[in-house]
């Protein structure tokens, strides 16, 4: 093939992927577009079932697209001469688009199915992050008094319904915003504001998010508006840290139009500057763009420091071989190549729970797990120990030679500290807290259809925000598919102090009786467990969770605590 006609096969294909790209965004955005319709019908279902559709449909235009190039290329498929051609006029094509960054990492999801990429290849691929054209994120600007900003920030953003007393909901929101300012010590007055002209819908919320000016300063603020039977509501108003939880990793997506991703994200992380870009692509619905930025951090991390992937603090579990590099907040998961008893499970089933996970509505409790391949080190950056564990215990997942180790399935999670461990070195305060909120998550999970099975402390975290998440999911699954058994009674005492059950039990048999034994809380801890969560040993309380699954009641957990619901403080001032 001649250098002319090479280029030319180049240039067809470099355009049928970006056609194929721009077919994906065109569907994609239909399916998040009809969320403000969904929220006016509050059809929480379907808004849930809208999410899962989205996250398939990358795979799809994918798999589309790879097929259309395989054909137009036939033979020539492998060949890298033509594919860095491709990648060059690809670049040249989308460079205008206000998304180009997330077009790169389509056009990588292609190449690396065509040569099952190693690491990256600078042949074939774009190797580092595109930046697309920078533009402002778009806002509506406000004006006025605390009240009128407030005001207009709720009634002209065009959420669909109608307000069930707007003005009741402006008074306490501004009196509430007035004294969060004061206790930051802001003592001017509100000079006008602004509010992101995108709509975060998520759940049954409905998300407004900018920043109130005061002081000649920018303040963050979101507000969470809610459709009730009875119409419009706003739930709550969050500043600073608060809005950092509103775009947890432990969260949904959102569904949210954004032409330009990178405009959007530059702007959140201007509210909420300690949160990664990875993250907050993840949480506006870009996870395969996620994917691309968190790689770029973690081997910027590599190749910036000499830190040495180490195993991770907490019990080595059965499962997972479980590690991190100390100045990266992440722990990467890596599944064994055998489980010892009593663990009765699958590599395969393994990966399906983690595919559960991730088309689930998280509920603030679950963290986002993201699966990578074909990650590449080299050997001196992995302690002898971890390096050990892995040439015995994952041989299927991970191959060691004499200067790399290549990762070949691994999840990567946010890192946290595992419950058991907090308990025993936070103050009983901080320790009585947690635990407290640990019977929250699992009552949060049940609420959602999930049980998480394994419930040992260690199995559970603490976020920086202090909230309880569970991160062990070899053995998580729906709630509905539980049944919940009360322990049969005996007369023989030798029953009683059998190892083995003396009755019949099945897979998906579950005796809440039993929990106590598990837990291995200190005395006061139980006390403090046992005041808030005693249901929880009981079949009366999980049968009755199934009925509401099953009866189709879609139950919200809030992206905010109690005492951050509009007008708590007032409710707490007046006793109410």
């Amino acid at each position: 093939m001649t250098g002319s006609n090479r280029a030319q096969l180049s240039a067809a294909v470099a355009d049928l992927i970006a056609a194929g790209y721009e077919q994906h965004v065109e569907s994609a955005d239909k399916v998040v577009g009809r969320a403000p319709q969904r929220f006016f019908a509050r059809q929480w279902p379907a808004l849930h079932e809208d999410a899962v559709a989205v996250m398939d449909l990358y795979a799809d235009s994918v798999a589309a697209v790879l097929a259309a190039v395989a054909d137009k290329l036939a033979d020539r498929i492998e060949d890298r001469s033509v594919w860095s051609e491709v990648r060059d006029a690809y670049a040249a094509a989308t460079a205008s688009r206000k998304d180009a960054e997330v077009a790169a990492t389509f056009y990588n999801s292609i190449t690396r199915r065509v040569f099952d990429t190693v690491g990256m290849d600078a042949s074939v691929e774009f190797t580092s992050l595109v930046l697309p054209p920078e533009v402002p994120a778009a806002v509506r600007h406000l004006s006025g008094d605390m009240a009128e900003v407030v005001h207009e920030a709720l009634t002209a953003a065009g959420i669909p319904g109608e307000w069930r007393n707007v003005s009741r909901d402006v008074r306490i929101a501004s009196e509430e915003l007035e004294t969060a300012l004061r206790n930051r010590g802001v003592h001017h007055r509100v000079e006008g504001g602004e509010i992101l002209d995108e709509i975060f819908y998520r759940g049954q919320g409905a998300y407004l998010v900018g920043r109130l000016v005061a002081g000649g300063r920018m303040h963050p603020v979101a507000f969470c508006v809610h459709h009730t039977s009875r119409g419009l509501v706003l739930g709550a108003v969050l500043t600073e840290t608060d809005i950092n939880v509103l775009f947890s990793y432990t969260r949904s997506a959102f569904h949210v139009t954004a032409e330009s991703p990178s405009a959007v994200v530059n702007y959140l992380r201007e509210l909420m500057p300690t949160k990664k870009r990875a993250e907050i692509y993840s949480t506006i619905g870009f996870r395969k763009h996620a994917k691309t930025e968190q790689y770029a951090d973690l081997m910027r991390h590599v190749e910036s420091t000499n830190e040495r992937f180490e195993h991770a603090r907490g019990i080595k579990g059965m499962v997972m071989i479980v590690f991190t590099i100390p100045g990266f907040d992440v722990v990467f998961k890596i599944i064994r190549d055998r489980f010892p008893y009593p663990k009765q499970t699958t590599h395969r089933q393994v990966m399906s729970k983690y595919r559960l996970v991730f088309r689930h509505d998280r509920a603030g409790r679950l963290i986002d797990a993201q699966e990578f391949e074909q990650l590449k080190f080299d050997r001196s950056r992995f302690t002898e120990e971890l390096l050990a564990e892995l040439a015995t215990e994952a041989n299927r997942s991970v191959t060691i030679s004499e200067d790399s180790v290549t990762l070949h399935h691994v999840y990567l999670e946010r890192r946290v500290i595992p419950l058991d461990i907090y308990i025993r070195e936070a103050n009983p305060v901080k320790a009585r807290a947690a635990i407290v909120d640990y019977g929250r998550a699992i009552k949060n999970l049940a609420a959602t259809n999930i049980f998480p099975g394994d419930m040992l402390l260690k199995n559970f975290g603490i976020t920086r925000s202090g909230r309880v998440v569970f991160y062990d999911y070899d053995e998580i699954t729906q709630l509905t598919r539980c049944k919940f058994r009360e322990m049969p009674e005996t007369d023989d005492p030798t029953d009683e102090m059998s190892a083995d059950p003396w009755f019949g039990v099945g897979d998906d048999d579950v005796f809440p009786e039993e929990f106590p034994r598990f837990l291995g809380l200190r005395e006061e801890l139980r006390e403090v467990f046992d005041d808030h969560h005693s249901d929880l040993f009981g079949v009366r309380f999980w049968q009755r969770a199934q009925d509401r699954v099953k009866g189709g009641e879609f139950i919200e957990i809030f992206p905010y605590e109690r005492h951050r619901r509009l007008g708590a403080s007032r409710q707490r001032r007046t006793g109410q």
